[in-house]
């Protein structure tokens, strides 16, 4: 089924590896009696902690041919939010390379979950065999992917995929936007999550097209992007609006005039950043691309003609149809009373063949957001006359930080477990940068520098760098609602008003 064409070649730009389609199928075939030689049977899953690499490419492959589910993991989590994630979902495997490195995952031990460096399978794997017929063991309603969208502390939000839910994504997006302008197709977003992997670089590549693997967010990349587009005739690429704030002041545009299309998603696009995108890359064809990793991402977006950008545009739907309703509630969401009237604005619903099967493990959070095949999208917006989606606001907690999602609930839950918390609340902060960025506001048993360090001690080792708050604030209790409970909203209202933390200086006290 991932073979009805033969995938495009692999290629990393910065290191000049390039692997050839049926190179690859010998990889494949090569990883599959590793990973079958380590024990993998149909229905385990496989955590793998490297991405945007050659060898992760054939490892999704690998894994799903020998009938397990793949479960990429950000490599940029501490050990102990790694561990809180197989603990949930109890990989049989979890791959590592020399980057991400196999001695701060000792605790895996404990769990049964073995850890395996893949450095020497990289080097093996040159005398790989030939390509040859591929005995598949992937039944198209088994679990493929698993894309976590929360809880790397709290109780993990696994979004489950099967093979079918991914070939509908596929599928539809082929019929509807056609593979001649993904060509050559440049990934510089992270294949952890739906954006980069699902759409960005498994949809083109999987369709036989050229797939160029470059490190996600690359510094050195968006600094010479537009060279990097003529070196390589670069015919598409896909973005986050933060990327852009680089790359249109330190990169020379394109000449060569290969660049298609470009794709813009996972964040808010203002029409200002919009029309600098097409001036840039030299095409009309800057589209806002609408995902959501439980709909398989890409779910609509401005394929639509003689559009001028502006903020909040979203476009068309994309292998989806998509209702604005009145109401919120998953129950019964198709009541005589819940549509809206074209260009009211309402709730945003999704019916998909692409939808995910569930939350890994928790039925109750499912059937909060799913009703009789529909997803509760959590964001708010209208469908104009011309069928256009526009985007007007969003309910979910989330932070976006530059298109990457951090929820705050995640960030709660470890200053909870230190012992000199009460309360805590996270929540987003305006950044002139990323959009938005992270800030707490913690009620502690005893307020002074000494615990604010060994609290600022606490989350470093037990949150990835990117979701640290930036600010801080002390308070004596946090505001809640009429129902007594903590609202976001209310803190982040609530924390305007003082001054935050000095966390530098406290810190430099030490």
């Amino acid at each position: 089924m991932f073979f009805d064409v033969q995938p495009g070649c692999l290629i990393e730009p910065l290191t000049g590896r390039t692997w050839s389609s049926r190179e690859i199928g010998g990889r494949v075939i090569a990883r599959m009696q590793r990973l079958q030689r380590e024990g993998i049977r149909h229905g385990d899953r496989v955590f793998v902690l490297y991405g945007n690499k050659l060898e992760f490419f054939v490892d999704v492959l690998a894994a799903w041919h020998s009938g397990a589910s793949l479960v990429p993991i950000d490599s940029r989590l501490t050990s102990f939010e790694i561990e809180n994630l197989a603990r949930a979902v109890m990989p049989r495997l979890l791959l590592v390379d020399s980057a991400s490195g196999a001695a701060a995952l000792s605790g895996l031990a404990a769990l049964d979950v073995r850890v395996i460096d893949t450095t020497a399978w990289d080097v093996a794997d040159e005398n790989h065999p030939s390509a040859g017929p591929i005995r598949s063991q992937a039944h198209m309603d088994a679990e493929a992917l698993m894309l976590f969208t929360s809880g790397s502390t709290g109780v993990p939000k696994g979004v489950v995929h099967t093979h079918r839910s991914l070939r509908a994504r596929w599928m539809a997006l082929r019929d509807i936007l056609g593979v001649d302008a993904f060509r050559r197709t440049l990934c510089l977003l992270p294949t952890h999550f739906g954006h980069g992997l699902i759409c960005n670089s498994l949809f083109p590549w999987l369709a036989g097209q050229d797939l160029f693997i470059a490190p996600p967010f690359s510094t050195e990349c968006l600094m010479r992007l537009g060279w990097l587009g003529d070196e390589h005739k670069i015919t598409f690429l896909s973005s986050v609006p933060s990327m852009w704030g680089l790359a249109l002041k330190a990169s020379k545009p394109p000449a060569a005039k290969s660049l298609r299309r470009v794709h813009c998603g996972s964040a808010p696009l203002s029409g200002l950043l919009w029309r600098q995108i097409q001036e840039w890359a030299g095409t009309q064809e800057v589209f806002n691309a609408y995902g959501i990793t439980e709909t398989g991402s890409w779910v609509a977006g401005t394929s639509v003609r003689e559009f001028e950008p502006e903020d909040g545009l979203i476009g068309v739907p994309w292998g989806a149809v998509i209702k604005i309703l009145k109401s919120a509630e998953p129950h019964a969401p198709f009541d005589l009373d819940a549509p809206c009237r074209d260009a009211e604005t309402g709730y945003i619903w999704i019916n998909t063949p692409a939808l995910m099967q569930g939350y890994y493990r928790q039925p109750e959070l499912t059937a909060q957001v799913i009703s009789g095949g529909w997803f509760y999208t959590g964001d708010i917006g209208l469908v104009d006359d011309r069928g256009w989606l526009y985007l007007k606001g969003r309910e979910r907690e989330e932070i976006n930080k530059g298109g990457t999602k951090i929820y705050p609930a995640d960030i709660d839950a470890v200053v909870e477990r230190f012992e000199m918390t009460k309360e805590v609340c996270a929540f987003a902060v305006a950044d002139p940068l990323y959009g938005q960025n992270i800030a707490i506001a913690v009620v502690l048993k005893d307020e002074n520098s000494a615990t604010i360090r060994a609290l600022h001690d606490w989350m470093k080792r037990r949150l990835a760098e990117f979701k640290m708050p930036v600010r801080w604030y002390a308070v004596d209790s946090l505001p809640r609602n009429s129902r007594g409970k903590v609202s976001r909203k209310e803190v982040e209202e609530y924390c305007a008003e003082k001054i935050p933390l000095n966390l530098q200086s406290i810190l430099r006290a030490e």
